[in-house]
């Protein structure tokens, strides 16, 4: 698959840090051309210069905010006047929300709605279908390990990765045969800054993670390889088998130890 797509177009959403950034680097690395596509622009060009220094790829940039209405449709329609067709998209784009419901800033979770589902539902249908036409490309879809199960006092973003994964799955049932590869990657705890943006400041550094390299490194090799589903690493994947055992009450009660605040019983 990979020899297919050297000196084809990925594009990767949430890519001026962290996981995305990762993405970029690895598919540069096996001969891809990319389309980055975040807020922030200049981490963005940055990149851009490092991935042409390094594999001489030629990048495109995309400042967009896939949170804002019309976003993603504006982010196509550049692609039609830039005059590139995307063979592998990488919705990795999101974001979590830690905290008690009464104190929940109602507008910042419809946001993380728009973004983790809206926007990567609407990317993945308008670029699925050309796709499909060339019989040809894939979809990774970065969900988390959350999608498992729900989780107390992260509730919105718990259910929004479910959603990932379950579209993840359906969709790579459906085009089955017709050239097309779609998985979703479900990492664990990642060395990225999610949960200082999240609202739990200094959990990363209780907690065994995995580096944004070890987890975009799995999730290629696994669409590479046809797979809808993988979670990298075997105590992450243990983690899912268990939560299909117990009880689903018991699954939500033991998640409440992890995020309760402070000063909580």
């Amino acid at each position: 698959m990979w020899k297919l797509l050297a000196d084809r177009w990925a594009l990767v959403t949430g890519a001026s840090a962290g996981i995305g950034a990762e993405f970029a680097r690895q598919l540069a690395a096996r001969g891809m051309h990319l389309v980055l596509v975040a807020r922030r622009a200049e981490l963005m060009e940055e990149l851009a210069a490092e991935l042409h220094a390094k594999h001489a790829t030629r990048c495109e940039i995309i400042a967009a905010d896939l949170s804002a209405a019309g976003e993603v449709e504006r982010v196509v329609q550049e692609l039609t006047k830039r005059g590139v067709t995307v063979d592998l998209l990488v919705n990795n784009a999101g974001f979590g929300v830690v905290g008690e419901v009464d104190q929940a800033e109602v507008p910042r979770l419809l946001e993380l709605i728009r973004l983790n589902i809206s926007a990567l539902t609407e990317l993945t249908y308008r670029l699925l279908p050309g796709m499909l036409a060339r019989q040809f490309g894939a979809i990774l879809n970065v969900a988390s390990l959350s999608a498992f199960q729900p989780v107390a006092y992260m509730g919105v973003y718990a259910a929004s990765k479910a959603y990932v994964l379950h579209l993840s799955e359906a969709l790579a049932s459906e085009v089955g045969g017709r050239g097309v590869l779609v998985c979703a990657v479900c990492p664990g705890v990642t060395r990225t800054a999610f949960f200082d943006l999240a609202g739990a400041p200094g959990w990363l550094q209780k907690h065994s993670s995995q580096t944004p390299e070890q987890v975009v490194r799995v999730g290629l090799h696994a669409l590479g390889r046809g797979r809808w589903v993988i979670v990298p690493g075997w105590r992450n994947y243990f983690l899912t088998l268990l939560v299909r055992i117990a009880s689903r009450r018991r699954v939500v009660k033991e998640s409440m130890r992890f995020f309760r605040p402070r000063g909580r019983k």
